[in-house]
């Protein structure tokens, strides 16, 4: 006698939307999660609407998170959900270094070994900065910059520490791929106007950080 296949589980809207409300969510951090996601994605848009928010789904990169909707032309403005985080320049600019370092990556550079993921170790990252940084600055106060800096956006989920492999003690580090989403191809191609200005304001005023 045949036996019967087991039912297929029901999405669960409820541990969707949970999991997106708690920031960026990831497939590969719950496979299954992120199935029930792309299952009720309308449902998923027509829920977080009401509070004023819209759904940003990648399905190519894996990734999913929410943001405050854009507000339509005679629409009262709702108190926002998504709080703005303040950057300093020096985050903003190493944000922009990253995303460069991404795109090259994506086009071509250092794609063998690592499986599509752009693994830069702390000493990397500080030769992305350093040339911004007035010389003869203090090797150690910048690798200690540097580390607030890395905190700052690990916090923010654009970048994720790993464990170091065959011994190292080099910290290193993952580009999350949602970074794109955040600094996007038009804000890039304006790169080198604003490393421009960077340069000029380096080390003083806040930007805030887009959604």
């Amino acid at each position: 006698m045949d036996s019967e296949s087991p039912p297929t589980p029901t999405p669960n809207l409820s541990r969707v939307l949970v999991a997106l409300m708690k920031g960026v969510f990831y497939r590969e951090n719950d496979a299954p999660v992120w199935q029930d996601l792309l299952a009720l994605q309308a449902r998923v848009r027509d829920y977080v609407a009401v509070l004023g928010l819209e759904l940003m789904l990648d399905e190519a990169e894996g990734h999913a998170y929410l943001r405050s909707r854009p507000v339509a032309d005679g629409e009262p403005e709702l108190p926002r959900l998504m709080r703005r985080v303040p950057l300093s320049f020096p985050v903003s600019l190493l944000l922009a270094l990253l995303r460069r370092k991404l795109a090259e990556f994506d086009a071509g550079a250092g794609e063998e070994g690592n499986g599509g993921r752009l693994i830069l170790s702390r000493d990397d990252i500080v030769e992305l900065i350093r040339v911004f940084l007035p010389a003869g600055s203090n090797e150690a106060k910048l690798i200690d910059q540097v580390d607030g800096y890395l905190n700052k956006i690990i916090d923010l989920g654009f970048v994720r520490r790993l464990k170091p492999s065959g011994g190292a003690q080099i910290p290193i580090f993952e580009v999350r791929r949602i970074l794109k989403s955040f600094v996007d191809a038009h804000w890039l191609a304006e790169f080198d106007q604003r490393l421009a200005e960077y340069r000029a304001r380096l080390g003083g005023g806040e930007v805030e950080a887009t959604e």
